[in-house]
C-alpha cells in the first residue's frame, strides 16, 4: 500500500467513526462561497492541513501552496507526513463542484504530443506502449484530494480517483478535434464499453488552466472514484463564521488572539467528545 493510499484510508476511517468532526470542517470550508466564488478554494487547504493536525493522530500538516519560498518538485497544496514511517506525501487539494476536475496541469506539456505519435486512434496492444512512453511514467502518481460540493444541494464527496483501476480499464484513446465549446485538441480515454475514463488537453502557449493538463469528470467517470465519505453528505452554512470573519478583518490582533484561545478551547472539546 501506497503511503497516500494509508493516508487517505486513515481519513476513511475517522470519518467513519466521527463523521460530524469532517462534516463541520467541510461545512465551514464550503461557507467561504459566501464571502467569494473561489475564496473557499485556498482556504480549504489551510482547513484541511489544520484538520489533520488536529484530529488525525499519527500525522502532521504543513500548508506549503502559497509558500514563495520553496521549491516544489511536486503538484502539491500541504504536505502530509505519517509519523510512523516518516513518509512524507505531497497532496493537491481540490476544491471542485461536480463535474470536471483537473489532476495535473501537466507543466511540461508532454502527454498530448506523446499521444500524437501513436496516431488518432490507440487501440489493442498499443494502449500498452502509452505506459511505457517516458512522459505517463509519473502517471499513477496522483495525490488529489477533491473535495467536490453540490452547492445547489449543499452537498459534497470526497472522491479520490483510482489511478490504478483507470489504467487497467482504459481500452481505447481517442482524438478529439476542435468543438463549439472547446478551443484545443483532446485526446479522451475509453474503456471496453465506450465509457468515459478521463482525457489529456493539448493546450498551448496561450491557454489557460482549464485547456491544459490531465482532466476527468466526477460524474461521467463515477465508477473510477473511491468516496471516502461513502457518499454524498449534506453541509450547511454557517452564517457566524462569515460574521466572524468581517470583523476579524477590523480588529486587533489583540482580539484575534483572544478569538485564538476561545476556538482552541473549543477545539480540545471536540476531540475529547470524540474520545469519549
Amino acid at each position: 500500500m501506497s503511503a497516500y493510499a494509508d493516508f487517505t484510508n486513515r481519513l476513511r476511517l475517522l470519518f467513519s467513526k466521527n463523521p460530524t468532526l469532517l462534516v463541520n470542517t467541510l461545512s465551514n470550508i464550503f461557507t467561504m462561497r459566501l464571502v467569494g466564488n473561489k475564496t473557499h478554494g485556498d482556504l480549504a487547504e489551510i482547513a484541511i492541513s489544520e484538520f489533520i493536525n488536529q484530529f488525525m493522530y499519527d500525522f502532521t500538516s504543513v500548508h506549503v501552496g502559497k509558500n514563495r519560498y520553496r521549491s516544489k518538485t511536486n503538484e502539491e497544496d500541504i504536505s502530509v507526513t505519517n509519523e510512523i514511517s516518516g513518509e512524507t506525501i505531497p497532496v493537491s487539494l481540490k476544491a471542485y463542484g461536480k463535474g470536471p476536475l483537473q489532476l495535473s496541469t501537466d507543466k511540461s506539456g508532454s502527454l498530448f504530443p506523446s499521444l500524437q505519435t501513436l496516431g488518432r486512434i490507440i487501440e489493442g496492444d498499443d494502449v500498452k506502449i502509452v505506459w511505457d512512453q517516458p512522459e505517463f511514467k509519473d502517471f499513477g502518481q496522483i495525490n488529489i484530494l477533491p473535495l467536490i460540493y453540490d452547492e445547489q444541494n449543499r452537498t459534497c464527496n470526497i472522491m479520490i480517483f483510482n489511478v490504478e483501476r483507470a489504467v487497467s480499464a482504459v481500452a481505447k484513446i481517442r482524438y478529439h478535434g476542435k468543438g463549439k465549446q472547446r478551443k484545443y485538441p483532446i485526446y479522451r480515454m475509453y474503456d471496453s464499453e465506450e465509457g468515459y475514463i478521463c482525457e489529456i488537453r493539448y493546450g498551448g502557449v496561450d491557454a489557460n488552466a482549464l485547456q491544459r493538463g490531465l482532466w476527468t469528470h466526477t460524474t461521467n467517470a463515477t465508477k473510477y472514484f473511491d468516496s471516502l465519505t461513502d457518499g454524498w453528505i449534506s453541509y450547511s452554512h454557517n452564517e457566524t463564521l462569515v460574521k466572524l470573519f468581517s470583523h476579524a478583518m477590523v480588529a486587533s490582533s489583540r482580539g484575534h488572539y483572544q478569538a485564538l484561545s476561545t476556538v482552541e478551547a473549543d477545539i480540545k472539546q471536540l476531540k475529547d467528545n470524540r474520545n469519549n
